[in-house]
């Protein structure tokens, strides 16, 4: 099979790292500014909680953003992801360090965006997500468009559709089974 012909369930199976983006994706992309100028930014719980059941699958998680923001430190530290880079439109450098740090292939990690800057991560995942949301040109290369939109559910649907090709799922799930 090549890489050309593989389904998306397929591509997901193999992730064993996946990368997110911040502002449209575990936001909804909007910015409000407070009294003193602070950007502040709203995340959403139920993304929060599928980054961390994805952890618990065994799959490592990242963060790549363009924008700097003391909050997007704050999530992390939160979410318990420990490879976090911000600040600047090249993703590029960071993403190829994350692979040598991991020692992954491209093809095991997955990266949801939903803007240009993230074209050029997209083009070299084994598994490329875009929100509906997203760009046209974003949209057009991915391997999977979510149903929900960034920063309302859309990174829990992408956790959840990981554990479910992985058969990872239930394992996770039973702790909240009674």
């Amino acid at each position: 099979m090549t890489e050309s012909t593989m389904t998306m369930l397929e591509r997901a199976v193999r992730v064993k790292l996946m990368i997110f983006d911040v502002d449209g994706v575990l936001t909804d992309g909007s910015l409000h500014y407070g009294a003193d100028g602070e950007a502040l930014k709203t995340f959403n719980v139920y993304d929060g909680l599928g980054i961390k059941l994805l952890q618990e699958s065994g799959v490592q998680t990242a963060i790549i953003s363009a924008r700097t923001s003391p909050q997007v430190i704050k999530r992390a530290a939160d979410l318990g992801i420990s490879y976090l880079h911000q600040g600047g439109h090249d993703k590029l450098t960071p993403f190829k360090a994350l692979l040598e740090k991991t020692g992954l292939t491209a093809e095991q990690v997955g990266f949801i965006g939903d803007d240009v800057v993230d074209l050029p991560i997209i083009a070299r995942v084994g598994f490329a997500v875009a929100v509906p949301n997203g760009r046209p040109e974003v949209l057009a290369r991915v391997h999977h468009v979510t149903t929900a939109q960034g920063g309302r559910g859309a990174v829990r649907e992408v956790c959840e559709l990981l554990l479910q090709a992985q058969g990872t799922h239930a394992a996770v799930m039973a702790q909240f089974m009674v």
